[in-house]
């Protein structure tokens, strides 16, 4: 029998090696074939990889740049990477044996009354070893399995790094944008409280001589101290959106990147606000959703983690299988240090252990159900990776959709609004309107250029996260 076993343990190894680790199968994606695009129409957006490109504006390349070196969660995720790198390498190297040169000396005493003798014995011994110490001869396929599962892991955290880089330069973007659009809306409300306040000023006047009642200074008061009010509540908001880009950004910007600030600034009253640096909405172009949703980074990572799981069901059913264990050790041995290198010193030791599970109250084959149910965990987490990726495109495509049209709304509204402020005051001049009916124009003007703001920079940071969402290009 002692001669059969070798032969029978390895063909139980050929036979299992191959059926331990189940075949890892890309599960399909649970999406539709195509996005919509608003009431009809499918497509998806294709953007540059190289986000210079598609981010232009030099001052926020500098942000970006400077939030990659510098974010704290992003050197936690580089961290993590390193941390995941390096568990890899130690299930690597599991799978070789561990090489030792050990020199020690063993000294004891014996007293008297224990000796054989009835005399004090003194006993010295010198040993110089290389040693293999504990080796598990991987006949199923456990070892690798870890092995793989470590690198499925390091892989996803490459990927989940570089998922959060999108994320990050995704966010350093939208909070620059944020902030160019409280700019040019503070520069609107500080020139709103310029006009009004000289309104204001001609109407106390008028009032003075009889040409003005008591009710239009009124109204022209309330009107200024309501344009104080905004410019108020611009500047708090424009505070705000600078320490949220210094935050994400991860230190203090240099002056020369930070968007100008324009409070104070007098833009006088156009048709339309000043446009921000925006950039260009990115093009449409056919495509299926499996082609750019596998691409993203997350989705990566979510496959990666499901093939650790799944490589990790090897390895727990390897368990029920006898494992081999070596421990070798060859070199000198001497009572003398002088003679320990000296003829007829060699020494060795070699103790293979064979062990066989027996009875273990169900406890291996709780680790493979337990290993299944995870990788079970994975298939769904993967799946449902995929699910909110489509999702978001989805979202961000008919958002940039109808962005475009209320923007393109929002202008044409903007420029009646203007004319129509330009026919009330002229007919105020001559006597022909009243100060409300002027009032209530300049109203509707402000608010029309406000709102054309507030959508220039919805429709930026649609393309932003567009950028994101597709996975960078």
């Amino acid at each position: 029998m002692s001669k059969r076993l070798p032969i029978v343990l390895a063909i139980a190894a050929a036979l299992s090696g191959c059926l331990l680790v189940p075949d890892y199968l890309r599960p399909a994606a649970p999406v539709p074939e195509a996005w919509k695009v608003g009431a009809g129409g499918t497509a998806t957006v294709v953007v540059s990889d190289d986000w210079r490109s598609f981010f232009a504006d030099a001052r926020l390349q500098e942000l970006i740049v400077t939030s990659l070196e510098n974010n704290r969660d992003m050197r936690i995720a580089v961290a993590r990477v390193a941390e995941a790198r390096a568990l890899a390498g130690i299930a690597r190297a599991e799978r070789f044996p561990a090489v030792d040169v050990n020199i020690q000396e063993q000294a004891a005493r014996i007293p008297g009354d224990l000796s054989a003798t009835g005399r004090e014995m003194l006993s010295r011994r010198y040993d110089a070893n290389l040693g293999i110490a504990a080796f598990e001869l991987d006949f199923w396929g456990r070892v690798q399995s870890l092995d793989a599962a470590a690198r499925a892991n390091f892989l996803a955290s490459e990927y989940a790094q570089s998922a959060f880089r999108l994320t990050l330069i995704s966010d350093v973007a939208s909070a620059y944008y944020s902030l160019i659009e409280l700019d040019a809306r503070l520069a609107l409300a500080v020139d709103t409280v310029k006009s009004r306040a000289d309104s204001r000023y001609l109407i106390e006047k008028r009032r003075d001589v009889g040409l003005a009642g008591d009710l239009d200074f009124l109204a022209a008061d309330g009107a200024w101290q309501n344009a104080r009010a905004d410019v108020a509540l611009l500047a708090r908001q424009q505070a705000a959106a600078e320490n949220a880009l210094r935050l994400v950004v991860g230190s203090e910007p240099a002056a020369a990147v930070m968007p100008a600030p324009t409070f104070g600034a007098s833009v006088g009253r156009p048709d339309l606000p000043p446009e921000p640096t925006f950039p260009a909405v990115p093009e449409i172009a056919v495509g299926l959703p499996s082609e750019v949703l596998l691409r993203r980074p997350d989705v990566l990572a979510a496959e990666q983690k499901l093939i650790a799981a799944n490589a990790i069901i090897g390895a727990a059913r390897a368990a029920f299988f006898p494992k081999i264990v070596l421990t070798a050790v060859a070199g000198s041995a001497s009572p003398a240090l002088a003679g320990l290198f000296g003829g007829g010193s060699g020494a060795w030791s070699f103790v293979p252990l064979l062990k066989w599970p027996l009875f273990d109250a169900g406890r291996a084959e709780g680790n493979v159900d337990l290993a299944e149910a995870r990788k079970n965990i994975a298939v769904a987490e993967y799946e449902k990776t995929i699910q909110q990726a489509f999702r978001e495109v989805a979202d961000l495509l008919s958002a940039n959709k109808y962005y475009v049209e209320q923007l393109q709304a929002l202008e044409a509204a903007a420029t009646a609004h203007g004319e129509r402020l330009k026919r009330v005051e002229a007919r105020y001049t001559a006597g022909v309107s009243s100060y409300l009916e002027l009032l209530d124009a300049q109203r509707d003007h402000f608010v029309s250029q406000q709102l054309v703001l507030v959508a220039r920079r919805a429709l930026a940071v649609t393309a932003a996260s567009l950028y994101k969402a597709l996975g960078g290009g």
